[in-house]
């Protein structure tokens, strides 16, 4: 009956929200970082429509970052000062990404045409920033902040493939949202980075183990190893399903296209609960586990209240958002 009291449950369950906030941003603001990244390789109308294609979500889609630090901050604030001692310098990285493709994005808009191509480089190159910061970020918690050489050249592999992934998951949302020459150009581009973002995977997930010895004692001992084998096999079945659809057009055609989006999500969900079953108990793993690092249980008992409050609206707005500005892009513009 240990297992069922509240001192023991709650600090499990922030972990989830706030792992499930994380995923939710990764996935949301995934989509418009890799369109950003994308920006460079279209024309001047065309980049026009994938601004436009984002425009309603990707402030939005920030809120789910906020509350998964959030939840860090105020539930586990020892693993929330150890986690951002360690990661100051691409923590403020990532925030000046954030903050110049914020500005690009507002400016772009507004700006002369002699300027404007100006803000969409900045606008890309935020969006770059941003994405290799987290990689870093990912690689570093992965090897517990580790600062030997592999685990450096870990961090460093992480955060030159996180593009790619990002860039499919912005391929994705452009098939969808986009149509005509734009949406064959978003075919192609994800052609491009489908076997980069495969190759990434599969050396990240042979190098973590050998990082990692917990991770390694998690997924190749037996018999578990028969179990988590249909996570990797169900990420190999959505890549060749993203693969099939970008080398068919007709398929697009026939309103399809959602299946490469949809697919690269379900990569991203089982990756994510593949890293969550190697790396619990621990919230930095081989130093802190869940209920080491959780506050008082009569705080999380209060702040568990704001949360039932938060969560649910940031939930029922983001699917009244994207339920309101769903259908096809067009061209953004201000009614000046």
């Amino acid at each position: 009956m240990e297992l069922l009291n509240w001192a023991t449950a709650l600090p499990l369950i922030f972990m989830a929200v706030m792992g499930l906030a994380l995923l939710a941003y990764v996935i949301l603001d995934g989509y418009d970082l890799g369109v950003g990244m994308l920006l460079p390789l279209a024309t001047h109308a065309e980049k026009d429509v994938m601004v436009s294609s984002i425009g309603p979500f990707w402030d939005a889609n920030e809120t789910w970052l906020v509350l998964g630090v959030g939840v860090l901050l105020v539930c586990f604030p020892m693993a929330h000062g150890l986690v951002l001692s360690a990661l100051y310098l691409p923590v403020a990285v990532m925030l000046i990404g954030l903050i110049v493709r914020g500005v690009a994005f507002d400016f772009r808009m507004k700006a002369r045409d002699a300027h404007k191509a100006a803000w969409n480089h900045l606008f890309a190159l935020g969006s770059l920033i941003t994405t290799l910061a987290q990689g870093w970020m990912l690689g570093a918690y992965v090897t517990g902040f580790h600062t030997d050489l592999w685990s450096r050249l870990f961090a460093v592999g992480i955060a030159l493939t996180l593009p790619a992934a990002y860039a499919m998951l912005g391929v994705g949302w452009l098939v969808m949202k986009t149509e005509g020459e734009l949406q064959r150009k978003a075919l192609r581009w994800g052609q491009g980075v489908l076997w980069p973002m495969g190759f990434a995977l599969v050396g990240i997930s042979l190098a973590t183990p050998v990082v990692s010895h917990t991770v390694f004692n998690k997924w190749f001992a037996l018999p578990g190893f028969f179990a988590l084998l249909p996570i990797p096999l169900a990420c190999v079945a959505a890549f060749f399903a993203i693969r099939h659809v970008l080398a068919a057009p007709r398929v697009v055609a026939a309103g399809y296209g959602w299946v490469v989006f949809v697919a690269t999500v379900v990569i991203f969900v089982l990756a994510f609960f593949g890293l969550s079953y190697s790396i619990y108990p621990y919230i930095v793993i081989d130093r802190l586990t869940v209920w080491e690092a959780a506050s008082a249980t009569e705080s999380l008992a209060v702040i568990g209240i704001g949360v039932a409050i938060t969560l649910p609206v940031i939930v029922i707005y983001t699917i009244f958002m994207y339920r309101v500005f769903w259908g096809k892009a067009r061209e953004l513009t201000y009614g000046l």
